[in-house]
C-alpha cells in the first residue's frame, strides 16, 4: 500500500505475517512484475525466508577460516623509513650499494654519561667497561666506538652499532644497554639516545596502535549509535558486522602482503581499524534509516528490506566504489607508504561495503522488528522525517537560496584562510611526539656536548678511484665535522661524515643538498649520498610529489563517478566544489587550532594529502546520499520538491553517520603522535563541516538556487514542472505523498 493513499491496511500494523509476496514480487520498488536483474536476485536471496540464514552462515565460515591471519597483520608490517623510499630516490641506490659494506640495519645506540662537575677518570673506566660488555652482545658484534669524551670534559659519548631491523627487538636491546650504563653510575647521569632508540620508542607506540584506536574506535561508535537509535540491542548489529568486517580485510590484506609485495606499515594498518567501523556504520546507518522507513510501509520485513536495498543500495554501493576508487588512485604515489595505503583501505571499503549489503540486511531481518525496540517502527505509523528539523531548515532555506549559498561559502572561504602562515614541511623528531620520549630526551642532552649529527652520519657511495677527491670534497663541505677514512670494496668506496646540526632539523636537510650537488660534480664518481637524514629528504620530496598528483587525479576520477551515478554534468561539478570548499576550510580552522590551541610546530608535507583523500572520498558520501535521494524525488515531483524532499528524508541519518564518522577518526588522537592527531582532527572537522553545512546548508540551496539545471544534460534538466517555480514552496518539505504514489503506480 502506498504511502499517501487512503484506505485500510491488509494487515495489522507491525505484524508480519508471513504471507506477503516475497522479497521484490509485490512491490514496484522492489521490482514489481518486472525481470529480475542480477540485483534483484541478490536482493531476493540476502533477504529470504530461507536463504538469509545461508547468508549469515557463510559469513561465519569466512570468519573461522580467515580469522587466524588477521592476527598476523601486524607481524608484516614495515615501519623503517627505508621501506618507504620510492625505487628511483637517491638514498633508495645508496642504500642498495651500501650493502656491500654493512648491512641496512645496522641501528647505532648512542650511551651518554654526564657529570656536570665533570667526568672523572673512574667515569672513563665505567664508559670502558660498558662498551665491552655492549661489545659481547649480539646484535652488536664488537661494533662499538671508543668512548669519546666532550670539549668541554662533561660528557662521554659511546656509539654502539646495533644490527637490529625495525621488525627485531630493539626495545629489549635498548633496555639491556640503558640497564647496563645505569648500573653503579653514581653522580652520573645515562642518557640512550640515537637511531636505535628513536626505534624502540616508535615501536612502543605502533605495538598498542590496533587495541588502542579499536577499544577507542568501538566505544566512541557506540555510544553514538545508542544515542542515534535509542534502542539497547539495536547498535549490536552494526557493530558485529563491522567488526566481521574488519576481521576479514585484515586477512586479506596479510595474505597480500605475502603474495602480492603490499607494504602495510603501522600508520597505515590503524588508519584501516578507523576506516572500516566508520565507513561501515556509515553504510549501516544509511540502510538502517531506509528499512526502518519501508517497516512503516510493508507489513513483511523480507518485503521491507528488500525495498530499502532497492533504493537504498544503489546510493550505498555508489558511496563504497566512490572512496575504493579514491583510495586505489594513491597507487600512483612515489611514496610506498602512501601506494601501499592506496590498497589497504579500498581492500577495507571493499570488504565494509561488501558486508553492510548482505550480512547486515540478513541479520536485520532475522531479528525482525522487536530488535527496534522501545521504538519499533509500525506498518502504518506516520513517518517523523516528514516534520522534523531537517524538514523545517530545508523551508527556511527555500525563501533565499541564493543568499544562504553566498553567505555560506564566503564563510567557509574564510576558514581556509587559517593556512596562512602555518608551516607545512618535514618535522624534526621532537616535532612529531606529543611529548617527550627517552630517545628525544638524549638526543637533546647530545646535542648540548657533541656535534648534533653524532650517531647518523651522511653516508656516501662512490667509485674507488675516486675515494680521496670525494673524501676531500666531503671534509670542505661547512656544516661537516669529521669524515671516516673510505672503505673500498669491489670498485666502490664507503665513507661516513658527521654533521653538526642535528639530522633531522632543516640545516640537516640542506646540508645534504649541498653535499649532493658537491659530490655529484665530481668527475667519474658516481656519487650516491643516503643516511637518515639524506631518506627522510628524500621522502619528503616523494610526498610533495604526491600531493601535487593525486589531488588533481581523485578529483577527477571522483567526478566521473558522480556524473555517472546521477547521469548529470553540473551536479558533480556543484558537488565537488563545495566538497573542495570543505576541505580548504576544515584544514585552515586545524591549523588555527594546532598553532594555538595545541602548540605544534606544523604540519607533515604529507597530512593534507591524507585529509584530502579521507575528506574527499567520504565527505563526497553524503552528498551522494543526499543527491541520488533528491533525483529520486525530483522524478517524480520536481527538483525544488525533491531538494526539500531529499533534505528532510537523510537530514536525520547523515547526521547521525557524519557525528559516528567524525567520532571514529577522532579517536586517533589517542595516539602520541602529532601527525595521527592533526589527520584525526582535520578529517572529524572536515567530516562535521560536510555534515553539518555542506550538505545541509550549501548543497541544498545551491540545488534550489539552480533548480532543474543540476541535471543537465540529462532529460530531467529538461523536464519543467511547476513545483521548480522559485516560489513554489512547499507547506511541509519532506511530506510528498504525490510523488511517492505517481511512481508507485507506474
Amino acid at each position: 500500500m502506498a504511502r499517501g493513499t487512503t484506505g485500510a491496511p491488509r494487515y495489522a500494523p507491525g505484524q508480519d505475517t508471513g504471507k506477503s509476496p516475497a522479497p521484490g514480487s509485490g512491490d514496484p520498488g522492489a521490482g514489481g512484475n518486472q525481470a529480475r536483474s542480477g540485483g534483484s536476485r541478490l536482493i531476493a536471496f540476502v533477504c529470504g525466508r530461507r536463504t538469509k540464514y545461508i547468508v549469515v552462515v557463510f559469513w561465519i565460515l569466512v570468519v573461522a577460516a580467515l580469522g587466524g591471519l588477521a592476527g598476523k597483520l601486524q607481524g608484516a608490517e614495515k615501519n623503517d623509513a627505508s621501506a618507504y623510499l620510492p625505487s628511483s630516490a637517491e638514498s633508495t641506490h645508496e642504500l642498495n650499494d651500501q650493502n656491500l659494506f654493512q648491512s641496512k640495519d645496522l641501528n647505532p645506540a648512542l650511551v651518554v654519561y654526564v657529570r656536570g662537575s665533570g667526568v672523572t677518570a673512574a667515569d672513563m673506566a665505567k664508559a670502558a667497561a660498558d662498551a665491552r660488555y655492549f661489545a659481547s652482545l649480539p646484535a652488536v658484534n664488537g661494533r662499538v666506538a671508543p668512548p669519546a669524551v666532550s670539549k668541554d670534559h662533561k660528557a662521554i659519548q659511546t656509539v654502539v652499532g646495533s644490527e637490529l631491523g625495525f621488525n627485531a627487538d630493539i626495545g629489549g636491546f635498548i633496555s639491556k644497554v640503558k640497564g647496563q650504563a645505569t648500573k653503579d653510575s653514581t653522580g652520573l647521569s645515562v642518557y640512550v639516545g640515537g637511531p636505535a632508540a628513536s626505534a624502540a620508542d616508535q615501536i612502543k607506540i605502533f605495538k598498542g596502535i590496533d587495541s588502542t584506536l579499536l577499544y577507542a574506535t568501538l566505544a566512541v561508535v557506540i555510544v553514538l549509535l545508542l544515542l542515534t537509535y535509542r534502542s539497547p540491542i539495536l547498535w549490536l548489529l552494526p557493530i558485529l558486522s563491522a567488526g566481521v568486517a574488519l576481521t576479514v580485510a585484515q586477512a586479506v590484506i596479510y595474505l597480500l602482503t605475502q603474495h602480492a609485495n603490499l607494504t602495510v606499515n603501522g600508520q597505515s594498518e590503524g588508519i584501516l581499524v578507523v576506516l572500516v567501523i566508520g565507513a561501515s556504520t556509515d553504510y549501516a546507518l544509511l540502510l538502517i534509516a531506509r528499512y526502518r522507513e519501508e517497516l512503516r510501509r510493508h507489513t513483511d520485513r523480507h518485503e521491507a528490506m528488500a525495498v530499502a536495498l532497492r533504493r537504498a543500495g544503489p546510493a550505498i554501493i555508489a558511496s563504497g566504489l566512490t572512496v575504493v576508487a579514491g583510495m586505489l588512485c594513491l597507487l600512483a604515489a612515489e611514496s610506498n607508504d602512501i601506494s601501499g595505503l592506496g590498497p589497504v583501505a579500498a581492500v577495507g571499503i571493499a570488504v565494509g561495503l561488501i558486508a553492510m549489503i548482505t550480512l547486515l540486511p540478513a541479520v536485520l531481518v532475522i531479528f525482525g522488528r522487536w530488535i527496534f525496540w522501545p521504538v519499533r517502527p509500525g506498518y502504518g505509523t506516520p513517518e517523523p522525517t516528514s516534520r522534523g528539523i531537517w524538514s523545517r531548515v530545508g523551508r527556511g532555506i527555500s525563501r533565499r537560496p541564493r543568499m544562504v549559498w553566498v553567505v555560506t561559502a564566503l564563510l567557509l572561504a574564510a576558514g581556509a584562510a587559517g593556512m596562512i602562515g602555518f608551516k607545512f614541511g618535514t618535522l624534526t623528531t621532537a616535532q612529531a611526539f606529543r611529548g617527550t620520549p627517552p630517545s628525544i630526551s638524549a638526543q637533546n642532552v647530545l646535542a648540548r656536548y657533541f656535534p648534533a649529527g653524532s650517531g647518523e652520519p651522511v653516508q656516501v657511495v662512490s667509485t674507488a678511484s675516486t675515494a680521496g677527491q670525494v673524501r676531500t670534497a666531503l671534509a670542505g663541505t661547512p656544516g661537516i665535522a669529521s669524515v671516516t677514512q673510505p672503505v673500498t670494496k669491489d670498485g666502490k668506496s664507503f665513507l661516513q661524515a658527521t654533521m653538526t646540526p642535528a639530522p633531522d632539523s632543516p640545516a640537516a636537510y640542506t646540508l645534504v643538498d649541498k653535499i649532493r650537488t658537491t659530490v655529484h660534480a665530481i668527475p667519474g664518481a658516481q656519487a650516491e649520498v643516503g643516511g637518515g637524514t639524506a631518506i627522510n629528504s628524500d621522502v619528503e620530496s616523494a610526498a610533495t610529489h604526491d600531493r601535487n598528483l593525486l589531488i588533481p587525479l581523485i578529483l577527477v576520477v571522483v567526478f566521473i563517478i558522480l556524473g555517472l551515478l546521477l547521469r548529470a554534468l553540473v551536479a558533480p561539478l556543484v558537488l565537488i566544489g563545495t566538497v573542495v570548499l570543505s576541505f580548504g576550510s576544515a584544514l585552515g580552522l586545524s591549523a588555527l587550532f594546532f598553532k594555538h590551541a595545541f602548540g605544534f610546530a606544523g604540519a607533515d608535507t604529507g597530512m593534507p594529502l591524507f585529509v584530502f583523500v579521507f575528506l574527499v572520498a567520504l565527505g563526497i558520501d553524503y552528498n551522494i546520499f543526499l543527491m541520488t535521494r533528491v533525483r529520486e524525488e525530483s522524478i517524480g515531483s520536481g527538483t525544488r520538491r525533491g531538494a526539500l524532499t531529499g533534505l528532510a528524508a537523510t537530514g536525520g541519518v547523515i547526521t547521525s553517520a557524519g557525528l559516528v564518522l567524525a567520532g571514529t577518526f577522532a579517536s586517533l588522537a589517542t595516539l602520541p603522535l602529532v601527525e595521527f592527531t592533526e589527520i584525526g582532527f582535520a578529517v572529524a572537522l572536515g567530516v562535521l563541516l560536510d555534515t553539518l553545512i555542506v550538505r545541509s546548508v550549501l548543497v541544498t540551496s545551491l540545488t534550489l538556487d539552480i533548480g532543474r539545471h543540476i541535471w543537465w544534460p540529462s532529460a530531467l534538466a529538461r523536464s519543467g514542472r511547476p513545483q521548480d517555480r522559485p516560489d513554489a514552496i512547499p507547506a511541509e518539505a519532506g511530506a510528498n505523498p504525490e510523488s511517492r504514489a505517481v511512481r508507485d503506480a507506474t
